[in-house]
């Protein structure tokens, strides 16, 4: 049987014995939110665990904006509760690192790449600017693979590069949970490579929730797979799918390592703890 790879904390065959699960870095319990008459999510409970590296998915117009903004605590659901790092979203800000799809900036405006990546430091660098902050610059820097670049100005990068520094940037203040929207957007081959090159030495460092609207495959780095689209009641909710190695994927894509997603595999949010999958 082909191996699959099962929503949880780690890689595992069909059949294998799950690990004891790590602690729950964020949880969405029974969420509904609409905007207006217009319902987006109804009832969604899904979790990730810490040291994960999960990838949201599903089409554009799903209501990932809407996850994104509730995890982010711009939002309010209606009805159910969100948790990050086990507190209330607004208070976990600090703990979040964010990499958003578009960024907007001034080309005329002289900031070098190193200026970009110290502004992830301003929430810890109250008072006099020390050793430990420029530490963890170059300590960003070089794990977004961006430290030969810190001289350049940003305006002069491609915009695979751009979003390198950003992923370092967002790594300078030490998160505990990064978050990437759409992080491989209008990328090259070399920088997508680059990129997950870099989330792969995180990885287990800090939680990792990749968001794309990419539907059929994910990185290898993958540990969790969470589909937002399927409809119930009057909004949508958010499934557990299996992924599975596949040669079928278009090359270059992760860096050229992919897993297929099994739309027709649906793993109980509970599998991390022994569940098997429908379907498996």
């Amino acid at each position: 049987m082909e191996p699959v790879v099962i929503s949880g904390n780690a890689a595992i065959a069909t059949g294998a014995i799950a690990t004891a699960p790590k602690p729950i870095a964020m949880k969405f319990e029974g969420v509904s939110y609409a905007y207006g008459q217009v319902a987006v999510l109804d009832n969604a409970t899904f979790h990730i665990h810490e040291g994960e590296f999960a990838v949201l998915l599903g089409p554009n117009g799903a209501g990932k904006t809407t996850i994104l903004r509730l995890l982010l605590g711009l939002a309010r659901p209606d009805s159910g509760r969100v948790l990050v790092l086990g507190a209330n979203p607004r208070f976990a800000r600090d703990s979040v690192g964010y990499v958003p799809q578009h960024t907007t900036y001034d080309p005329a405006f002289p900031i070098t790449v190193e200026e970009v990546v110290r502004m992830g430091r301003l929430r810890g660098a109250v008072g006099r600017f020390r050793r430990e902050h420029q530490e963890a610059i170059d300590q960003a820097l070089e794990l977004a693979g961006v430290s030969d670049l810190r001289a350049r100005l940003y305006s002069a990068l491609s915009g695979g590069q751009r979003r390198r520094v950003l992923v370092a940037r967002a790594l300078a203040g030490k998160p505990r949970f990064l978050v990437l929207d759409e992080p491989t957007a209008n990328m090259d081959a070399d920088s997508e490579r680059g990129l997950y090159r870099a989330l792969g030495d995180i990885k287990g460092t800090a939680t990792i929730l990749v968001v794309t609207h990419d539907t059929g495959y994910v990185s290898a780095l993958t540990d969790t797979v969470l589909c937002v689209g399927e409809h119930r009641g009057r909004g949508r909710n958010v499934t557990r799918h299996a992924a599975a190695p596949t040669a079928e994927a278009p090359e270059g894509f992760f860096g050229g390592q992919a897993l297929r997603v099994l739309h027709d595999t649906t793993v109980p949010d509970s599998a991390c703890c022994g569940e098997k999958a429908d379907g498996v």
